[in-house]
């Protein structure tokens, strides 16, 4: 885009050239000169085309170095020829043809040996104080012929020339005259700066000839007599040492000719001061002065010509402080009329630049001078740097300031450019001061060279007017104030300029009494000038006069609105019948809110900003004769005496409020220094605030009582955003009364989102979307505005069934516009989009590692085909560096376009993708006999993944932000970790072949892990909470993985390396995750909170210096750095152990431990019992059918048993570990033999708890499957009822063995013995309900009897042959079940068995 119109402007300026060379060519006399204009115009015309053609070949191949340089060399080229064509103009040859003659003449100075002196000494020194003054004089010709005709410029030219070659034959006599070689060469190098700067003038004069209206030129030029001036006192300082007062006169005399300019045309800021820092400068340079003058009169009576002197530069400087002062306060009176218009400080000051410039062009010829002298040289270097350094702190404000990328690129390297070549350059005069050959002198020549040029380019990179300061447009009125400044300010310098010439013959000649009173007369007109000044400066302070005219204004209108109330309070308030209620009532709120948008600037005017109060305090005024007309309407209007009064009333309040205002910011006047004035301004603003406020408020009152809605509409004409109250707005056509509240609400929404909308629309990227943006919106108001009007026009008649219509038709159209703004808003959101699209993708992709990490540690990761890892490294690394550059281009997305930004999000979420494919391939070809190495693989490009994730958060809440915004800094860092991770994984992928250093490797990746790990740790509350008891297995984990990390310290085996790497990642993660989640539960104090996270700070830190340390082993295996193993280790233990007490702290007083079998037996249990509970509820309420049953697919029944089995079960394998315990302690004591009584027919409690455990998990399977079958038809409530009772008989045997090796009296054994009776008593409640079951379904079987004689019979003898088969199965069931228990009985412990009977 940037290309393309680019492209459009040079063909504009083209057919511009084009034209205006013709023109130059038909207006010229001379038909030689016209020739040439029109061949130096066609060798531009030329020269672009091929520039353009050039562009169009680097636009198509843009990394191509060759096509990059032919553009850079045409371009060059048609600068050349546009030069040319310049010089072509009318004017130009002349000033050509005079910096020719300068050159010419400068070639004087090259000769070895300075040819003797042909006059006197006297003689030669008033010649050269005459051709110094005559050049100084033509310099100022030269700058007013500037601002004239080109034959006014050719003339002062010429004469410049001229009185130059005159000045140097003069300087050269007067070298001639010298003794000393070193005063012969200063005298020369000084000519030589006069030669330069003399140039300088010249080029500037004909800049500005060419184009006046080019930013900063008259200060360019300004600035370059100034350095004629102050280099030709530098000459005749040096020459004229024997006479002090008479060249100190000399000087001052050309300061004041050269500072007489800044008072022609002050329409450019003179400085930064401000109107009353101006005001102080004049006070204190006017005294500096007053002293001077005395000691000038005072000096000359006594003869002491050193002190003369001195007091002559002190007046000087003081005369040159005050002309600043005055120019810079009439520029500041000029702009402050509200007719002008201020023009802006431009983006780099180009008279820093030039004379920097300048400055170092003189210091590097000085250095290649061969008759410098070492302190010269010096000298000269110290120039370079000081000038060097300003430059180098200007362009890095310049591209800080700047929001053109390309500019801020150019100033970037323009920078380095410049200091690279002053760098080389001070190398090369380090050497030369060492030694002053002819070598070193050719070096540093050499050397002086790239700076020059680097300088050169970036002095005129910085005068492109588009960086330049826009000069102020003065209106006449402004001209007329700014006169009596310059005017007095003239005449001081007149006066002055005699005073000066007066004193240098006094100084000679003291004797002289009729000069002694010619002295006197202009001592006077100084002082009469310097007094008119500061009272002019005084009188013409910025906004005075306007606050003058604006009290008045304002006082008038409170006496018309007295006026109007009295009239009301007497009833005798005429009507306006010449225009509406609505129309005044809108009339008014318009006016009161521009009062409220003017608050503020004004109060800031007056408290800082002098050349703005004139403005702001008008503008204001200028609304209360209009709020003023409206308000009396609006009251005039009304019928209500009250509300007449209350409009009256508050629009008089803002009025005093205003006043107030004024006057406060009148005595505080801008001055920034007026502390004392400071408070009344913010306190008279805050009151006109509140009674805006006020008024505000009765007008939209007053417009929702009658329906009128033209303050709302006005609102929304100045907004933009979305809305979404349009469907509200539809059902209230049933309820017009809440229409009011409802417009009011789409007012106030749709002003809060306006500001977004204005953001989102100049932040979008390509432009385009920005303008499709912002037309939308408006669109979207013009839509609310209608919205708003149909529903005033509704609450007015509400039984207008068109207007409902209307209405509806509204408030669609509105939802529309909603979406299309909301579609551009997408659309210029696209690069954060993708950045959202990537982190999904990403976190996608971290979960399927973790999924690989589960197979490979459990050795099921395979490779598909016979390959090795050799076959993917290569892969690997190339895919890894093709995301190094996805990461570059991810960070420099971030201030690039949205699309830029899209693409690098879309291409690093492509390239992780295809890099953990290559990653997981490449570990399952590593084969799963070397898990741990495989784990190590992927854990490496997991780091990858998770620091991608980062960067892309990172670049997303960057994208469009400034260099200098903390989220950039935040993505630097996140880029910095991705690359780090990225080296991490390709050194990994290196050392997975190499047995030797692969566990080294994976260890430093694991300490790199985790101190991101502790990085990237969110400061916000966890998703989930967890309770302490889970955070206390995961210190478990710490626990374990630090012993393991001691062993292979101690080991230094890369295996046991590997496996210490691995699992101490997932230790270190689940802690930190659990201590989180726990330490953000709701009930958890904050004190705790802040322990808990401390503590998993301080034992991750731990952990890691314990890592280092093992790695340190590896590197040196010593036996100290093995000792300091153990000492981390402990570290390491006490911070768990503190985390262990947070955690109780965290539960409180009922706190228990979680690894205990018990309390998760009894929890177990409780469950169990609850389940069972619903069960037998659920039962209670089940139906039998009175057909065969069906199975009922829709009962949650069986869910419940199955959960009570499920709880039970858990219970039973949680107490395995204590049955384990107990039988180790029996033994141990030598109750329990290693060998059971009867090994071979192991009966049932031979293993006490383990074998009481098995027969609770056998009984509640048995239930889980006769609930199940019960309820699907399959089975009777007879099989439920004996599980449930053999559940109950089961865990009370449970409970029995458990006191074999609990304390009775223990709290833990009675906890778990309610826990068991709950059991018990929820399986009997669920005996008792399948029975009641069992009997309500006996009680509603339905026996059919047959009627006829033998069917009944028959029916009889069947039902007795089935009592008979029941009683026989029962019986045998009986003695079985006997059996059984009589078989069991034999290995039952002593402890179990109970009473025979």
């Amino acid at each position: 885009v940037k290309v393309t119109l680019s492209l459009k402007y040079t063909a504009q300026a083209l057919k511009t050239l084009a034209q205006a060379a013709r023109g130059v060519a038909a207006s010229t006399t001379d038909p030689k000169a016209a020739a040439a204009m029109l061949d130096s115009a066609r060798d531009v015309m030329e020269g672009s085309a091929l520039l353009i053609h050039e562009a169009k070949q680097a636009l198509i191949s843009p990394g191509d170095a060759e096509s990059q340089q032919r553009l850079a060399q045409v371009a060059k080229a048609v600068s050349h020829s546009l030069n040319n064509c310049v010089n072509c103009l009318p004017g130009q040859k002349d000033v050509d043809m005079a910096l020719k003659s300068i050159g010419e003449a400068s070639k004087k100075l090259l000769i070895e040996t300075i040819p003797p002196a042909s006059k006197s000494f006297q003689e030669a020194q008033s010649e050269l104080n005459q051709t110094a003054a005559d050049l100084n004089q033509s310099a100022g010709e030269v700058v007013h012929a500037s601002r004239g005709s080109s034959s006014q410029l050719a003339v002062a030219s010429g004469k410049f020339s001229q009185d130059f070659d005159e000045f140097l034959d003069a300087g050269i006599e007067m070298a001639g005259h010298t003794q000393k070689k070193d005063d012969q060469v200063q005298v020369i190098g000084n000519l030589k700066n006069i030669s330069m700067a003399s140039s300088k003038l010249l080029l500037a004069a004909k800049s500005l000839s060419v184009d006046p209206a080019a930013a900063n030129a008259k200060n360019l030029l300004a600035a370059a007599a100034r350095a004629v001036t102050d280099s030709i006192n530098q000459l005749i300082t040096l020459c004229t040492q024997q006479a002090p007062g008479q060249k100190e006169c000399d000087n001052a005399l050309r300061e004041l000719e050269a500072v007489r300019g800044m008072l022609d045309n002050p329409n450019e800021p003179v400085s930064d001061l401000s109107y009353f820092d101006c005001i102080e400068s004049v006070m204190e340079n006017s005294k500096v002065l007053g002293e001077s003058m005395a000691g000038i009169s005072q000096n000359c009576k006594t003869g002491d010509v050193p002190a003369f002197g001195d007091c002559v530069g002190s007046a000087s400087k003081a005369l040159c402080g005050l002309t600043e002062a005055a120019g810079q306060a009439s520029y500041l009176v000029g702009v402050s009329d509200p007719n002008s218009q201020a023009g802006h400080q431009g983006l780099v000051d180009p008279i820093q630049f030039a004379k920097a410039n300048q400055a170092i062009q003189m210091a590097c010829q000085n250095l290649v001078d061969p008759e410098s002298s070492p302190s010269q040289v010096l000298s000269a270097a110290t120039i370079v740097a000081k000038h060097t350094s300003a430059l180098c702190n200007a362009c890095r404000l310049a591209s800080s300031k700047t929001t053109n990328p390309v500019a801020k690129r150019h100033f970037v390297q323009s920078a380095k450019e410049v200091a690279n070549s002053t760098a080389n350059l001070v190398k090369t005069i380090k050497a030369l001061d060492g030694d002053f050959s002819e070598e070193n002198r050719n070096r540093c020549r050499v050397a002086t060279a790239p700076l020059i040029e680097a300088v050169e380019n970036l002095t005129t990179f910085a005068s492109n007017p588009e960086f330049a300061s826009v000069p102020a447009q003065i209106s006449n009125e402004g001209s007329a104030a700014q006169e009596p400044i310059l005017q007095s300010a003239r005449s001081m310098l007149d006066s002055s300029t005699h005073l000066l010439r007066t004193a240098r013959s006094l100084v000679i000649n003291p004797k002289d009494p009729p000069t002694w009173s010619v002295l006197a007369g202009h001592s006077r007109t100084v002082s009469d000038s310097i007094k008119s000044l500061i009272t002019a400066i005084r009188d013409k302070a910025p906004g005075q006069r306007e606050c003058d005219s604006s009290i008045d204004n304002i006082n008038k209108c409170i006496r018309d609105i007295e006026q109007a109330s009295l009239a009301t309070v007497s009833q005798n308030l005429p009507s306006r019948d010449d225009i509406s209620l609505e129309a005044l009532q809108e009339q008014l709120t318009s006016t009161v809110q521009e009062i409220g948008h003017l608050i503020d600037p004004v109060s800031t005017a007056a408290r800082g900003e002098a050349s703005q109060l004139g403005h702001k305090v008008t503008q204001l005024a200028g609304y209360f004769e209009p709020l003023i007309t409206a308000s009396v309407g609006v009251a005039s209007k009304l019928k209500d005496h009250q509300q007449q009064m209350t409009f009256l009333d508050q629009t008089k309040t803002l009025a005093e409020s205003a006043l107030q205002m004024l006057y406060a910011a009148k005595e505080g006047g801008g001055n920034p220094k007026a502390s004392h004035t400071h408070d009344a301004i913010a306190e008279a603003a805050q009151l006109m605030k509140e009674a805006v406020d006020d008024i505000m408020v009765t007008l939209n009152e007053a417009a929702s009582e009658v329906g009128m809605v033209g303050g709302m509409v006005e609102t929304i004409t100045g907004l933009t955003l979305s809305l979404c109250l349009s469907p509200q707005m539809t059902k209230s056509v049933t309820c017009p009364d809440d229409l009011g509240c409802l417009a009011s609400q789409v007012t106030v929404d749709y002003g809060q989102l306006a500001v977004q909308g204005r953001l989102a629309a100049h932040t979008a990227e390509p432009e385009e979307i920005g303008f499709q943006i912002k037309n939308r919106v408006q669109e979207l108001g013009h839509g609310c505005i209608f919205l708003v009007q149909k529903a005033g026009a509704l609450q007015i008649t509400p039984s207008d069934s068109f207007t409902k219509r209307e209405l509806i038709e509204c408030a669609r159209a509105v939802t529309e516009k909603v979406s299309l703004v909301l579609s551009a808003l997408q659309a210029g959101n696209k690069g954060t989009q993708a950045c959202i699209t990537a982190a999904s993708a990403v976190s996608g992709i971290i979960a399927d590692l973790d999924t690989t990490i589960m197979f490979a540690s459990a050795g099921t990761l395979n490779a598909e085909n016979d390959e090795s890892f050799a076959d993917h490294r290569e892969n690997i690394l190339k895919t890894a560096k093709a995301l190094v550059e996805d990461t570059k281009m991810l960070v420099s997305g971030a201030a690039s376009g949205q699309d830029k930004l899209a693409q690098a999000a879309q291409s690093s979420a492509k390239t992780i993708t295809q890099l953990t494919d290559v990653v997981k391939l490449g570990a399952a070809s590593i084969g799963s006999d070397d898990p741990e190495t495989q784990v190590v693989l992927i854990n490496a490009v997991k780091d990858v993944a998770k620091a991608l994730a980062e960067l892309i958060s990172a670049t997303k809440c960057a994208a469009g932000k400034a260099a200098d915004d903390p989220s950039m800094y935040q993505l630097k860092s996140a880029a910095k970790v991705m690359v780090t991770n990225v080296t991490s994984l390709l050194k990994t992928v290196k050392a997975v072949e190499d047995e030797a250093t692969r566990g080294t490797r994976a260890l430093e990746a694991t300490i790199e892990c985790i101190k991101q790990e502790m990085l990237f740790q969110s400061k916000d509350a966890p998703n989930k909470a967890t309770t302490p008891e889970e955070f206390i297995r995961m210190t478990k984990g710490i626990t374990i993985a630090t012993a393991k990390a001691v062993a292979a310290g101690n080991s230094a085996r890369q295996e046991d390396i590997i496996h210490t790497a691995n699992l101490s990642r997932k230790a270190i993660s689940d802690m930190l995750t659990t201590c989180k989640q726990a330490a953000y539960h709701p009930e958890v104090s904050e004190e705790v909170k802040n322990r808990a996270l401390m503590f998993g700070s301080e034992c991750t830190t731990g952990y890691i210096e314990l890592l280092e340390q093992v790695l340190m082993v590896l590197q040196k295996p010593t036996a100290e750095q093995k000792q300091q193993l153990a000492a981390c280790s402990k570290r390491v233990a006490g911070a768990v152990t503190e985390l262990i007490q947070t955690a109780e702290a965290m539960k409180g007083s009922e706190w228990v431990d979680p690894e205990d079998p018990t309390v998760i037996a009894e929890t177990e249990l409780l469950g169990a019992a609850a389940s069972i509970e619903a069960a037998a509820k659920k039962l209670e309420q089940l139906k039998p059918r009175a057909k065969p049953k069906q199975a009922d697919e829709t009962l949650n029944f069986e869910e419940q048993i199955l959960e009570a089995a499920k709880s039970i079960a858990a219970a039973t394998s949680a107490l395995v570990k204590s049955a384990s315990a107990a039988q180790r302690e029996l033994v141990a004591q030598g109750k329990v033999g290693l060998i059971p009584a009867n090994a071979v027919d192991d009966g049932q409690w031979s293993q006490g708890l383990i074998s009481a455990a098995r027969m609770v998990a056998a009984a509640t399977s048995s239930l889980c499957e006769a609930a199940n079958a019960s309820v699907q038809g399959h089975a009777s409530e007879e099989k439920l009822i004996s599980s449930a009772k053999q559940v109950a008989a089961s865990t009370a045997q449970l409970l029995v063995a458990c006191k074999v090796k609990a304390d009775q009296d223990s709290e833990a054994m009675r906890r778990l013995q309610i826990a068991g009776n709950a059991v018990k008593k929820a399986s009997d409640n669920l005996v008792r309900a399948a029975q009641k079951a069992a009997f309500d379904k006996a009680d509603e079987d339905n026996v059919v009897v047959k009627t006829k004689f033998v069917g009944g019979i028959a029916q009889i003898i069947a039902a007795q042959e089935e009592m008979l088969r029941k009683e026989r199965e029962l019986e045998e069931a009986r003695k079985k079940l006997a059996q059984i228990r009589q078989q069991q009985y034999k290995f039952l412990p002593s402890e179990l068995r109970e009473d025979s009977n």
